[in-house]
């Protein structure tokens, strides 16, 4: 896509999930110091109904950007599972729905591996920034680990509590905000938008 870059401006987060909207505002200072989500702007949440995190990231972005007349910035990223053939993957929000409930779903995917020696997993991400006359740029990262046998952190958000990323011993969810941020599947997608996009 066209070659576009970012500077000073207003940017829309294209989520309702609060979590992921500090992590966002945190990754994108001091490039951005006004980020509004799309819950703020009464936008609503979309049907993710594409068939990869890209496809769902410039979904998201692209009816923001849209909707705000702003630049705008959306993520669509997943825990894929290798013993259960990459699930949940692009559908890790859903497994947490009715409610948004990712204790219930987290635990479903500890019962579904029960004792299995295969345990590894990855957290991907796809960002896309868009803007309203319909150019995007989009972004991928990913973050290599195996699932935990059993939850453990308050930290973070979302499968967090059951993800040792490769070369720890802890879950996400038990590391401080900031070392989780410079490992992430989002942070490796965000060092390349950023360099990409940014002033």
């Amino acid at each position: 896509m066209a070659e576009r870059r970012v500077s000073g401006e207003t940017l829309v987060v294209a989520t309702h999930n609060a979590g992921k909207l500090r992590e966002i505002a945190a990754l994108l200072l001091p490039h951005v110091t006004h980020c509004r989500s799309a819950a703020a702007l009464g936008l609503p949440e979309l049907e993710e109904t594409g068939t990869t995190f890209a496809d769902n990231a410039e979904l998201k972005a692209l009816a923001a950007a849209r909707a705000s007349g702003l630049p705008s910035l959306a993520d669509d990223s997943g825990l894929c599972v290798d013993a259960l053939d990459g699930q949940p993957g692009i559908y890790s929000a859903r497994w947490a729905r009715p409610g948004k409930d990712f204790v219930a779903a987290s635990q479903k995917i500890l019962d579904l591996l029960g004792n299995r020696n295969d345990r590894t997993a990855s957290f991907k991400c796809a960002l896309c920034i868009a803007w309203p006359d319909g150019v995007y740029r989009t972004f991928e990262g990913v973050l290599k680990g195996r699932i935990a046998l059993e939850a453990g952190g308050a930290n973070g958000f979302g499968y967090d509590p059951i993800f040792i990323p490769e070369g720890r011993e802890v879950t996400l969810a038990m590391l401080d905000p900031s070392e989780k941020q410079a490992i992430s599947h989002r942070g490796a997608a965000f060092k390349v938008l950023m360099n990409a996009c940014f002033e």
